[in-house]
């Protein structure tokens, strides 16, 4: 017996242009297709169809030594459930997307101690990620992300694994940072709070946009 299989389109037609230095959050249901559209912004996933362009750089037409530059160089990721190394201090995992990016190490630790510094977290640069609160590990994330000054931010559901109070704190952070920053911020989320944070909504539903606001 042949088994038939449907085929899932987990984008179909999305057609999205984002301004540089724009917030932008993406909402919709679990299996809209906001991770997705997160990972093939990242360069994380190729699409079937179609051209993402990401501060004039055709992400399919990069070979893959290309795209591991681009990443490492123009790209940060914050994720829910932060992936801060264990082994490693609060200033290492700081500085360990720099270091990666081949940051002079002076400049770097300078960097690194600015944003830590900006995120109230300078004086447990020593310790170890699993002595902080969720929302301590959030903002080293945050802080690790932006060490390279990227161009696009990616961030998906930030404050998802967080309590309200972290979380407003997470978000008040993550929309000063990236202003001041010139940062452009593409964010995946269910939550209202956090969508706020954003100039613009694009709601997606089924893998397509819905609506835009």
């Amino acid at each position: 017996m042949v088994k038939q299989f449907e085929t899932v389109r987990a984008l179909d037609g999305v057609d999205l242009d984002v301004a540089s230095g724009e917030a932008v959050a993406l909402m919709g249901a679990s299996g809209s297709g906001k991770s997705t559209l997160l990972h093939l912004l990242g360069g994380l996933d190729a699409p079937s169809s179609g051209t993402i362009e990401v501060g004039g750089l055709n992400l399919e037409k990069l070979s893959d030594v290309e795209l591991s530059r681009f990443r490492r160089e123009r790209l940060g990721f914050v994720f829910q459930f932060f992936h801060l190394l264990p082994t490693l201090s609060v200033l290492e995992n700081t500085m360990l997307q720099g270091r990666l990016a081949g940051m002079e190490e002076d400049a770097l630790r300078v960097r690194a101690d600015e944003l830590l510094d900006r995120v109230g977290l300078r004086s447990r640069g020593n310790e170890k990620p699993d002595v902080l609160s969720g929302g301590q590990r959030q903002r080293v994330a945050l802080a690790r992300a932006l060490v390279t000054r990227p161009v696009l931010l990616l961030a998906d559901e930030p404050t998802g694994n967080l309590d309200s109070a972290s979380s407003a704190d997470v978000l008040k952070l993550l929309s000063e940072l990236v202003r001041e920053n010139n940062t452009t911020l593409v964010m995946a989320t269910h939550s209202n709070e956090a969508a706020e944070i954003a100039g613009r909504v694009v709601r997606l539903k089924d893998g397509k946009i819905e609506t835009r606001s």
